[in-house]
């Protein structure tokens, strides 16, 4: 079955404030046939480690421009995928299309596409939400985590600051994202802002922006809370790597109260880095994240 999906002008990425990254496509992947995934992917391809940098919504890979030089910088492979629906990826117009399985079978076959192993996980929002959820089915490529609010969702309600979210991204079909991410992030210089809205040139690409919220498992019987369950268990009890928290204490939905409970989920998790003044995109403060984490693993 064919997608119907747009693909955002070039034009669009050029310019881009601390974005100097050249794009890597996938189009072939088992089961997405014809949708293009981008990736960044820098660094040496026989490193000693990877980091693999998943974002969330509405944001894209330019979220993590400020960890991925540190990340270079320790002689390690950065890999910055885009969800389908953001970025330099594909966005299908069918706000229907996007189910909680098509974007993590997406990122599964991604991830054995490029054979990645001696992963560092690095997420946040939805880019935790399924990025978590991999490990469990193949722990023997993943090694550390670098997580960063975010939540493991197995079919309760965030609470009434996610209710809340939920409703106006529902109010707006045609987000204006670099006003959001303004509010969320006012460090942001107006033309980063613009840079998170470069890949949204209209309302019909905006389909993925729409639905992740919608996505979110806030009851039992939803698509993913099984997978995740599972998940929560398995960093439980059967994680045994390195693990490094950075919390944004001003987001009021996925901040210090959320990550705590997910600190306990994760076995051995230390006591969070917190930024006092960052927001839900704590990305945004990535750098000093970024060299804590490699301090507490022992690399600086």
């Amino acid at each position: 079955m064919t997608i119907e999906a747009k693909r955002t002008p070039d034009e669009r990425f050029e310019g881009l404030p601390g974005w100097t990254y050249a794009p890597h496509y996938v189009d072939d992947l088992p089961g997405y046939e014809g949708l293009r995934v981008h990736y960044v992917d820098e660094g040496p391809q026989n490193a000693v480690r990877t980091y693999l940098c998943l974002h969330g919504q509405p944001s894209w890979s330019y979220l993590y421009r400020k960890m991925i030089p540190v990340f270079l910088d320790s002689g390690a492979r950065v890999i910055a995928p885009d969800w389908l629906g953001f970025g330099r990826s594909d966005k299908p117009v069918d706000d229907t299309v996007y189910t909680f399985n098509f974007h993590r079978n997406m990122m599964v076959e991604l991830i054995k596409r490029l054979d990645l192993n001696d992963v560092t996980l690095v997420c946040q929002d939805w880019g935790g939400l399924l990025g978590l959820t991999i490990p469990p089915d193949m722990p023997e490529r993943f090694e550390r985590l670098i997580v960063m609010n975010t939540a493991i969702a197995v079919g309760n309600s965030p609470g009434p600051g996610f209710d809340a979210w939920k409703a106006f991204n529902r109010s707006q079909p045609d987000m204006d994202i670099a006003a959001l991410m303004k509010r969320g992030t006012p460090v942001l210089s107006d033309e980063e802002a613009a840079a998170y809205a470069a890949p949204f040139p209209d309302i019909t690409y905006k389909a993925g922006v729409r639905r992740f919220p919608e996505l979110v498992m806030v009851s039992p019987d939803m698509e993913g809370v099984d997978i995740s369950k599972h998940a929560a268990h398995w960093w439980s009890h059967e994680w045994d790597g390195d693990a490094f928290m950075a919390v944004g204490a001003a987001d009021p939905v996925l901040g210090p109260p959320a990550m705590e409970a997910l600190r306990k989920t994760i076995r051995n998790c230390p006591e969070p880095m917190m930024i006092e003044d960052g927001g839900h995109f704590v990305q945004e403060w990535g750098e000093p994240i970024a060299r804590a984490a490699l301090k507490s693993f022992g690399e600086l």
